[in-house]
């Protein structure tokens, strides 16, 4: 998206911790996952881009406005550290786009016409449903 700010990486802090799951001997020796922390109102994104992103019902989003992203995927600490950037630059991709807002219509002539018929068409199937009777 041309419009969305990219991200300043000095306002980004990683650190590196063990990452989860199987990877054998390696998994318990190096720490190659990386935990990204990013200040949402001490960054130097736009104000409206701000607030949006702290509206935002995202879990990663803590209630004091700090971005927590854990990237664990890769067996690189710089291929987890641009994978968990990336993640975050989408986050803030999705929140520079201004949503439109609704503008209420009312239903047409035709419409109604129409719902109104399968209404009748409807009620009329379910009046044959009735128990048969012989007189």
């Amino acid at each position: 998206m041309a419009g969305a700010p990219r991200i300043d990486r000095r306002e980004v802090e990683f650190a590196a911790i063990r990452a989860q799951g199987a990877g054998g001997q390696n998994v318990n020796k190096v720490s190659n996952a990386v935990h990204l922390r990013f200040d949402i109102r001490a960054s130097s994104l736009p104000d409206p881009i701000k607030e949006r992103l702290l509206a935002t019902p995202d879990q990663r989003i803590g209630a004091d406005g700090v971005v927590v992203i854990k990237a664990q995927t890769h067996r690189s600490l710089p291929r987890n550290q641009a994978d968990a950037l990336a993640r975050l630059q989408a986050l803030v991709d999705a929140a520079a786009e201004v949503p439109t807002e609704r503008r209420a219509t009312k239903p047409t002539w035709s419409s109604k016409q129409r719902r109104l018929q399968g209404k009748a068409r409807d009620a009329q199937v379910k009046a044959g449903r009735g128990r048969v009777r012989d007189f």
